[in-house]
């Protein structure tokens, strides 16, 4: 049984997407999971965030890395040197692994935005293994390491590259922030995922469809997380509110195409800003759940740490039963 994937997606950038990826990703290791990251957001944030520059450099600069970018997994299937792309995740920890993203991934936008086109064409076999190369990449990688999830963090695009991404998904999950330009991203996401994976449908059943492994596109919205960062002074909290009891309702109406039923379940967790925690994170290169005194969590940060703690736990736990896991 295939590992499932999960994607953390939204058309508004800086909500904390790749903070919340992160945190998930040890918080499931620390739970006893077998956790694959997959970093396809050309900006690369969550592998900088788990991989030091040391360990980053020989990545890139290196012909004798055993290792491979997202990159230099895929290029090949582009290319036509290969079918199959290839991909030896780095093992960050016992049971954690990350596939690196790569800047150059955004090469491939315009060569995916082509190919989706041609996979209705007389010859699809090409277009069809380019287009799902990285639902193979995944599976491929869930399969050797043995993963028990697989997370993908995604860039808040809605090109190509994500269209080939997201119909690798079985499930996604939306971060949100309580203001204007989130709730908007919802009627950007909603409608695109749909005519995605109707069209990747027609596609699927095509009577020239090549006989080789292709995504389902499943890509299921599994629910919000919103994500409190702090209210500024010059937003009052009555404005802020707002937005927050807006979301179920824009969240069901343009993510789901159902009307609005109060009883709403979709939340998956609200998470709070943590504030100087976040930057003590950064500065220890660790999640803040693993803070200890000696990296300056100390009095009520230590309190806070444990907070942060029980709060992903929550979030990991109430994940792993909605996808079954």
């Amino acid at each position: 049984m295939s590992a499932p994937v999960v994607a953390f997606f939204n058309n508004k950038g800086g909500v904390g997407k790749t903070t919340l990826v992160y945190h998930l990703f040890w918080m499931m290791a620390d739970l006893g999971k077998r956790v694959l990251a997959v970093d396809l957001d050309p900006q690369a944030n969550l592998t900088e965030a788990l991989l030091p520059e040391e360990e980053l450099a020989p990545l890139f600069f290196s012909t004798g890395s055993v290792n491979h970018s997202i990159y230099t997994s895929v290029n090949p299937v582009f290319d036509g040197d290969s079918p199959t792309p290839i991909a030896k995740p780095f093992e960050l920890s016992p049971g954690a692994f990350l596939i690196p993203g790569d800047l150059r991934l955004s090469a491939f936008e315009d060569r995916l935005a082509s190919e989706w086109s041609n996979c209705l064409g007389p010859e699809p076999k090409l277009a069809m293994r380019i287009e799902s190369v990285f639902h193979r990449l995944i599976q491929d990688a869930a399969a050797a390491v043995e993963a028990d999830i697989v997370l993908v963090d995604v860039g808040p695009s809605l090109g190509a590259i994500n269209r080939a991404v997201l119909i690798a998904c079985d499930f996604i999950v939306t971060p949100l922030a309580a203001d204007l330009f989130s709730l908007q991203a919802l009627e950007n996401v909603g409608p695109r995922l749909r005519q995605w994976r109707e069209e990747w449908e027609q596609r699927l059943h095509s009577k020239s469809r090549p006989d080789m492994d292709l995504p389902a596109a499943r890509m299921q919205p599994l629910g919000y997380v919103l994500i409190q960062h702090a209210v500024r002074l010059d937003r009052p909290t009555i404005a802020y509110q707002r937005w927050v009891d807006r979301i179920p309702e824009d969240y069901q109406r343009h993510l789901l195409a159902k009307t609005f039923d109060e009883a709403d379940n979709h939340c998956l967790a609200q998470l709070r800003h943590y504030r100087s925690l976040m930057p003590m994170a950064h500065e220890a290169r660790k999640p803040i759940f693993h803070l200890k005194p000696a990296d300056g969590a100390i009095g009520a940060h230590y309190q806070a740490v444990q907070a942060a703690r029980k709060d992903f736990r929550s979030l990991a736990e109430v994940i792993f039963d909605r996808i079954g896991g």
